[in-house]
């Protein structure tokens, strides 16, 4: 399969192409575009051109070719799911829970800019009548990495189209099949030319086009910390807005009167769900020594009870990582010398084809140690204890992230303690939740910005304020 790149509502090869391989066997199974930075320049100058229609389309026009593009996604759901699993090996379940956010995305926010109400402000000497207005910003950048290639995509391009802008995305060389899908089918719905731009390539040469222009008035990622800050490295060359979901090293506290049954259930569930490629993943597990080893066992027998993708089994699916690169790197991580720890279960490379790493689990782990300080984004799962005596709330703050938390009590008076202390832009308290109508988002090196929920809106509009002398 050639695929290639989407620009102008034309489909065009790149400068050379990238191959990508089918993580659960391993083999080559199409190859992308790879695009060059006179690509990223077209695409943007096709966006600019295009925001001087869609954005003056009123918010019910806007609808009729939302909706028809998600009536023509949900008519090609299986096709898309097939290539979801083709190119990044996720279960079934995960896939299609990929292709519904998007799918969601675009209703969700088609309908959301139907609340998104400006205001009225009050004139002290009742001189003049004051009010807000909103106009879309124009052009938006989006850098998206390749965990949930559509959930990414949806978080963006929802907010994107509902809003009025146009777009120009980075897909993921590694997983482009199902979002040029996605691309083909926009090119059937009649935006406006050039009002959504898909292309691929090396991450350093898009991502340093797309940020040195100076036509897009929003740059949004999903990313690394690192790739973020070299986003923000390259875009000054204009004033721009940025909107960051960057890189998470989640903590979990697990105290000694929790539900230990079902904090085990969700930690190790978020833990090995798409094979630990989620940004809100579990990364720092810390256990009251009161129920450590209870907990160890626990999880051990529920990790061990996992089977690969493509076995035959009942039971829950592991997933492999996306490349042979990342799961070197992962390996890493099970070096004594590394985790400093032991381990309990797992560490090694599945004796099978793929990219698989068996579900590890690795216990008393020195709290010093790189698995504990880096984002893992794998199937290794590291386990602390704590006691008393140990201040927790400042131990799990002594991160440079700040996406996402864990806690798992039935002390209401600790959890509003959580609330006040955790340094996270999610603190998920008995329950690993999130939902489309909650923001998501990070502090510190975690980015800043929100993506889902109304929130997400705000970056994708300009505040006018309006005054009419009376």
């Amino acid at each position: 399969m050639n695929i290639q790149n989407f620009i102008d509502n034309e489909f065009v090869d790149g400068v050379g192409t990238i191959d990508v391989f089918n993580p659960v066997t391993g083999e080559k199974v199409s190859q992308v575009a790879s695009a060059s930075a006179e690509d990223v320049n077209r695409a943007l100058h096709a966006a600019q051109t295009a925001s001087n229609t869609y954005g003056q389309l009123s918010i019910n026009a806007r609808k009729a070719l939302i909706d028809e593009l998600i009536a023509k996604l949900k008519g090609d759901e299986a096709s898309i799911v097939d290539l979801l699993i083709q190119e990044t090996g996720k279960t079934y379940d995960v896939a299609s829970y990929d292709f519904n956010m998007l799918v969601d995305c675009l209703g969700y926010y088609v309908e959301e800019v139907k609340r998104h109400y400006a205001e009225t402000i009050p004139d002290y000497d009742g001189g003049h009548l004051n009010f807000l207005s909103y106009q879309p910003v124009g052009v938006v950048a989006g850098l998206l990495t390749w965990n949930f290639p559509l959930l990414n995509l949806g978080y963006k391009l929802g907010p994107a189209l509902a809003s009025g802008c146009t777009s120009v995305f980075k897909i993921s060389d590694k997983t482009p099949m199902a979002s040029m899908r996605v691309a083909e089918l926009i090119n059937e719905v009649a935006f406006p030319k050039g009002t959504v731009n898909m292309l691929c390539g090396r991450g350093k040469v898009v991502s340093d086009a797309m940020a040195g222009s100076t036509i897009p008035r929003l740059l949004t990622m999903i990313g690394s910390t690192f790739a973020g800050q070299k986003l923000i490295e390259k875009s000054p060359t204009s004033v721009k807005r940025l909107s960051l979901e960057l890189g998470g090293d989640a903590p979990v506290l697990v105290f000694e009167d929790a539900d230990l049954d079902a904090a085990v259930a969700d930690i190790v569930g978020l833990k090995l769900a798409n094979a630990g490629q989620i940004c809100v993943a579990p990364n720092r597990i810390f256990v009251h020594r009161n129920i450590y080893s209870d907990f160890i066992d626990k999880a051990k027998v529920l990790m061990e009870s996992y089977q690969y993708v493509g076995e035959q089994s009942s039971g829950p699916e592991l997933s492999p990582v996306v490349s042979e690169e990342i799961l070197n790197s992962l390996l890493g991580f099970c070096e004594p010398e590394v985790h400093k720890g032991t381990i309990v279960t797992g560490g090694k490379r599945a004796n099978r084809p793929g990219y698989f790493m068996q579900a590890t689990l690795i216990k008393d782990v020195a709290r010093d140690s790189a698995l504990t300080c880096e984002e893992i984004f794998g199937p290794i799962m590291p386990v602390m204890p704590f006691d008393d005596d140990d201040d927790i709330f400042a131990i799990a703050n002594d991160t440079e992230y700040g996406l996402s938390a864990y806690l798992y009590t039935q002390n209401l008076a600790r959890a509003l303690e959580a609330e006040r202390r955790l340094l996270f832009g999610n603190i998920l308290i008995n329950e690993a939740y999130y939902s489309l109508q909650l923001p998501h988002g990070g502090l510190k090196q975690s980015g800043f910005g929100k993506d889902v929920s109304h929130l997400a809106l705000d970056d994708y509009y300009d505040t006018k304020r309006i005054s009419i002398k009376r």
